[in-house]
């Protein structure tokens, strides 16, 4: 009989190997055989005795592992704490950018250097049906309109449970509201002629209510549209703001009751107050989720 090796390297004598051996086949043919995880029945064949590959495949059958996710993604993935850096620099550079408008409409520099061409054109390209067609725009895009669109799509977010969703298009709206009046009373700048006119208008000229509003409540729209969007529905969401946005703030230049730079003004102070909106909002959602514990999708 050979002599067989322990785990430690050293001999074992001829008879205890016997007995290993016997002691090994009374295990295989006494062990009850795997049961099919389907329909109960053994997974080995009659006259044959067990072998560890039946033991092997009737575990991994029965336990499903083969179409399991690997333990690491089973378990709850925390989002990564949230980097508010991408936000603050875009809203630095929008703010920049509309202090710079603001400045240049208030002594006459950058775009206001073609606010009185600008004007003549308009007068000059005056029709009936454009005008109709301006007023319409005009008043669809007002402030108020803005403000009511923006109570409606926060009441949708906040029926649907998107809460955060909800508070983000409320204070922006309502925040852009005030930051263009106090910036009207601040610069005081008047508006076009009174001659030139062909709608009433109050309070002070920079920057345009319009243009402010109307960038940040379509602009929240489109933020809260984003996500689930696909590629197509981005570009259309996308394309229709800027169309919009860009025709309300033309109306006042056509209808005489705002200079150019009044409008760029407005759109650049919307701009950055929604950036600074959406980087809280966005911030705040990450950061929940990351203390919460939310799974990334």
């Amino acid at each position: 009989m050979t002599d067989v090796q322990e785990e430690d390297g050293g001999p074992v004598d001829g008879a205890a190997a016997d007995t290993v051996a016997d002691a090994t086949d009374a295990h295989r043919a006494t062990a009850p055989a795997p049961a099919d995880p389907a329909g109960g029945a053994s997974v080995v064949p009659p006259g044959r005795q067990l072998r560890i590959d039946d033991v092997a495949g009737h575990a991994s059958a029965g336990s499903g592992l083969d179409d399991a996710a690997p333990a690491g993604l089973r378990e709850r993935v925390l989002v990564p704490a949230p980097q508010p850096g991408t936000g603050a620099l875009v809203t630095a550079l929008l703010a920049f950018a509309a202090a710079a408008g603001l400045y240049a409409a208030f002594t006459g520099g950058g775009p206001a250097l073609a606010d009185s061409a600008l004007l003549s054109e308009s007068i000059e390209v005056r029709s009936g049906g454009l005008t109709q067609l301006a007023v319409f725009v005009t008043n669809i895009g007002n402030t108020t309109s803005m403000a009511v669109l923006a109570v409606v799509v926060a009441g949708w977010c906040w029926y649907r449970g998107r809460r955060a969703d909800a508070v983000l298009a409320i204070v922006a709206m309502a925040g852009s509201a005030a930051l263009f009046n106090v910036l009207k009373d601040l610069f005081g700048r008047p508006r076009p002629p009174i001659a030139d006119r062909l709608v009433d208008a109050g309070n002070e000229s920079l920057p345009s209510g319009h243009a402010t509003m109307s960038i940040v409540v379509i602009g929240t729209i489109v933020v809260l549209a984003w996500a689930g969007s696909s590629v197509l529905t981005r570009v259309v969401l996308v394309v229709a703001a800027v169309a919009w946005v860009g025709a309300v703030g033309a109306t006042r230049v056509y209808l005489g009751v705002h200079w150019f730079s009044d409008v760029v003004a407005g759109w650049l102070v919307g701009a950055a107050w929604l950036a600074l909106c959406v980087a809280v909002w966005n911030y705040v959602q990450s950061r929940s989720a990351h203390t919460d514990g939310t799974p990334v999708r």
